[in-house]
């Protein structure tokens, strides 16, 4: 049994749909998952339109441009589309039904954004059944199931692991179609796992299902070792151990979700990264082996903040300290990218969003004095030689350095 993943760039336009579908259609007719992203930029699309809502603004243009690239697909894809029709149509209509519940913005966000996945698993699911496949339509909220942590929701995973099970006998009949990026609390609200998190999903369902591998297919050969964008002689990993792959994405290497590797590897399930324009490319396999001499892997990653904390009598950082700092991080649930310690201050680089800094600025300034910096990159070089640590170092509006036996990061201005 395999799980394969794609994300919102395979199905962006009709005719990555019908590549996904030509991809699926290549396995064997049984004993496949699939689980889908939205299709292109609807989950940036629909974070805007809740924004404006939210905002008092008027959606409905918004919303129909939204529905009506979708509906060209639909266009594209069918001979007989009134079903299909229906059924996208009918989930638009929730999206505005839902736009005018009384939530705090984390619930309803989960409640809006998390359609997405489930217009372009329907129309995948009603494709591949145009074209002979037996193919069986999920949802995955039925499966996975969650607590209350609206946006970065935590798997209850006794309950999920129990539930995914029951698939098996749907799985041995033909290919099954589902979601990521969504699950679901007690109560039946809809909760979303984090951003970009349906190779999460894919996660969970290999690993409850006891997969002989989990794929996610991308728009690029598979892990490089930097982006290609800013890289162009970037290189493909062959293949990585699951430690080395955990702590990239751990430094930002967006090429997989952080929380993908971990259910992977404590089952011993292979994870293979491949290119769907191009499937017959080798790709990335994951899995527990060693590998010597990696090439550096260099991770740049954008819109971080620096925030410095000193003791307001001039005293040393103490334990004592270094707990408030660290409770008032988890009361809003922010995770630190670096942390530097000298005798009076404590610095760390966080991701940036404007209203959790706010909020921890203000925790904080109770017991310290403050000061902070946006707009900065942090540059992580792993596995770095002598040359890359030289030109990091050296580069202009270095913050902050740190370096270990085997990484360096550096936190700069700009780039």
């Amino acid at each position: 049994m395999k799980v394969f993943k794609f994300g919102g760039a395979a199905l962006k336009d009709a005719k990555g749909v019908a590549q996904v579908a030509t991809i699926i259609l290549s396995q064997p007719p049984n004993n496949l998952l699939v689980v889908v992203s939205a299709m292109g930029k609807t989950t940036d699309m629909l974070e805007r339109i809740l924004a404006m809502s939210e905002m008092g603004g008027a959606v409905s243009q918004a919303l129909h441009a939204l529905e009506k690239y979708h509906l060209e697909i639909v266009n594209e894809l069918f001979t007989d589309q009134s079903k299909i029709r229906q059924e996208v149509e009918m989930i638009f209509a929730e999206i505005k039904t839902g736009l005018t519940n009384e939530m705090n913005t984390d619930k309803l966000y989960d409640q809006i954004v998390s359609k997405g996945e489930l217009i372009s698993s329907v129309i995948l699911h009603h494709y591949l059944v145009s074209k002979k496949a037996s193919s069986s339509w999920i949802d995955a909220r039925s499966y996975i199931n969650t607590d209350k942590s609206f946006r970065e929701a935590k798997v209850d995973w006794v309950k999920t692991s129990g539930n995914i099970l029951t698939l098996k006998g749907f799985l041995e009949k033909g290919i099954v179609i589902t979601q990521g990026f969504i699950g679901k609390t007690e109560d039946g609200l809809t909760t979303t796992l984090g951003r970009e998190g349906s190779d999460f999903s894919a996660a969970i369902f290999g690993s409850c299902l006891q997969a002989e591998s989990v794929t996610i297919w991308k728009d690029v050969a598979g892990v490089m070792n930097a982006d290609p964008k800013r890289f162009p002689n970037a290189v493909v990993f062959d293949e990585l151990p699951f430690r080395e792959a955990a702590e990239m994405t751990y430094y930002g290497a967006s090429v997989i979700h952080p929380k993908t590797i971990k259910p992977l590897a404590t089952k011993g399930i292979k994870l293979l990264v491949k290119n769907f324009d191009n499937p017959s490319l080798p790709g990335t396999l994951i899995h527990e082996c060693t590998v010597d001499k990696l090439p550096p892997l260099i991770v740049f990653k954008e819109n971080q903040c620096l925030i410095s904390c000193k003791a307001t009598d001039y005293a040393f950082i103490s334990e004592q300290q270094l707990s408030v700092i660290f409770d008032a991080l988890l009361a809003i649930s922010v995770s630190i990218n670096v942390m530097q310690n000298s005798a009076i201050s404590f610095s760390f680089c966080i991701d940036f969003n404007e209203s959790k800094v706010a909020n921890l600025i203000e925790r904080l300034q109770r017991d310290f004095e403050v000061n902070y910096n946006t707009g900065l990159t942090l540059i992580t070089v792993k596995n770095y030689d002598l040359a890359h640590s030289v030109e990091y170092r050296k580069m202009p509006g270095v913050l902050l350095e740190q370096s270990s036996r085997s990484t360096l990061q550096v936190l700069v201005k700009g780039n």
